[in-house]
């Protein structure tokens, strides 16, 4: 996978979080690695900076292979939590369909973190003058697209079919990156004229952001023996410290919903 340059120098100069007094600081000698796989979203980002200040016996590791792919491994048991954002096209409902498909006996809790605004990635002025996703299909425009199976790749699929376009109509529909600010990346150089993606990229690059949908971004979370102690951690640390105060912070969020649990089959001991 490739990881654009300034992508990680602005991971690096991250602005420090602020403590909160009611965070846990540590219980009984707990240490815990936690696998995250699914979507890449400055969300998960702030998540894990967060938790590295606040718990240092608690780690987050996390797999940027999009939210199919994600959801998939917590299926197969190779992570313990999923970052997920699917659209079903039949229902429009984020999330749930794909989740009642795959896990019918697992225990799981899911857990929204916001809603986010997708949309048009372009260029300061917008000198193309795009609009709508028609214009994507015109011949003097050029995208950059998402790998298969990230959330984002979903939702243009969907967004074409619903205005009667075909990949092959597309210039650059094949193109892929990996995560929302190596896409980004591409319209701040030139080398494409458009992406769809999430606004809090386009702020990181300057870019002028088109709002086309608002979408659930969801956290799933798959217990094990094993796993269950520092994933129950780290949903308090989601749930009772002012995490959700400093998602505010962040453009592009809503956090209305921020941490209400959307389905729960945990049988606690």
């Amino acid at each position: 996978m490739r990881i654009d340059h300034g992508e990680v120098e602005r991971f690096m100069n991250l602005d420090s979080l602020s403590t909160d007094r009611r965070a846990p600081q540590s219980f009984d000698g707990l240490t815990g690695n936690i696998h995250i796989a699914g979507s890449h979203d400055f969300l998960i980002e702030h998540l894990i900076k967060y938790v590295t200040k606040q718990a240092d016996f608690l780690s987050l590791q996390p797999t940027y292979i999009g939210s199919l792919e994600g959801l998939m491994m917590l299926y197969r048991g190779n992570c313990d939590a999923a970052a997920i954002h699917l659209l079903d096209p039949s229902t429009g409902e984020y999330n749930l369909p794909f989740i009642k498909m795959f896990f019918i006996h697992d225990p799981l809790t899911v857990i929204r973190l916001a809603s986010r605004e997708q949309g048009l990635l372009v260029a300061k002025g917008n000198p193309k003058k795009i609009t709508e996703i028609n214009d994507l299909a015109r011949k003097d425009v050029n995208i950059i697209n998402r790998q298969k199976g990230a959330g984002t790749r979903f939702l243009l699929d969907s967004l074409l079919a619903k205005n009667n376009l075909h990949p092959s109509d597309i210039n650059g529909y094949e193109n892929e990156e990996w995560t929302h600010l190596s896409t980004a990346s591409y319209i701040s150089r030139g080398v494409a004229d458009c992406a769809l993606g999430i606004q809090a990229a386009a702020s990181q690059l300057n870019l002028d952001f088109i709002p086309i949908a608002t979408e659930q971004f969801d956290l799933v979370f798959r217990w094990t023996d094993k796993n269950q102690a520092a994933l129950q951690h780290l949903l308090d640390l989601i749930q009772l410290t002012d995490f959700k105060e400093s998602v505010t912070k962040l453009e592009g969020y809503n956090t209305t919903e921020f941490g209400k649990i959307l389905l729960s089959n945990r049988q606690e001991d």
